[in-house]
């Protein structure tokens, strides 16, 4: 068993060449779009009601009108509790885990539908979703960093903000803004997520994977 992956990561192992890899690329892109998006809009509505971003913005108003067929059904069972959505977190976990599946099922990779084949997968969702939220916070980083330069009072300004201050603020009470301006919390986040996508998701992958062999 193997960790479900894309034929361009699997490229070394093919054995066919021309039209198969044409429509696997076209079929791992199709997957991705489909269930990229709804994982990564349902990933930051959730996120952006834990850390109460405003939603009066078009980002915002898009990841509701994403969202909200899977997200108020879901609330009728369950309901928020404490500051945290947990429809949205459960919806979330629901489209990753469907979006490997998807992989698994396509693209095979020794994925069976056994107790052992299950429980890897729904192991391999919470990494996924793991590796999901650095890219979220990652894009978020650098689009509060390029707007803080070019439009500081954007539409999308206090969102940007509401979701960057949390991680932000803890290494500007280390790293003041130097001369007062020039602010680097946003590059030592971006450099912390890179490491952590460089060295923490390759082992937590692979340490699922044995474990699941």
């Amino acid at each position: 068993m193997r960790w479900p992956q894309r034929p361009r990561e699997r490229a070394s192992s093919a054995t066919s060449s021309g039209l198969p890899d044409v429509l696997d690329r076209a079929l791992v892109y199709l997957i991705d779009v489909v269930f990229g998006l709804f994982t990564y809009a349902l990933l930051l509505r959730f996120v952006m009601q834990l850390l109460r971003a405003p939603f009066r913005n078009p980002v915002g108003e898009a990841v509701i009108a994403l969202t909200d067929w899977i997200v108020r059904p879901l609330r009728k069972v369950l309901p928020g509790f404490r500051g945290v959505d947990w429809a949205s977190l459960f919806a979330t976990y629901l489209f990753q885990l469907l979006w490997l599946l998807a992989y698994s099922l396509v693209f095979g990779g020794g994925f069976t539908f056994g107790a052992t084949g299950i429980a890897y997968l729904l192991v391999a969702a919470l990494v996924a979703l793991f590796k999901a939220s650095l890219w979220l916070l990652l894009i978020v980083v650098v689009a509060q960093a390029l707007l803080s330069w070019v439009a500081p009072d954007g539409p999308a300004a206090g969102l940007l903000n509401a979701l960057t201050f949390p991680f932000l603020r803890p290494i500007r009470r280390v790293l003041p803004p130097l001369g007062g301006r020039l602010d680097l919390s946003p590059l030592v986040v971006i450099v912390i997520v890179q490491l952590l996508q460089i060295t923490l998701v390759p082992w937590l992958e692979s340490t699922v994977t044995r474990a699941f062999i």
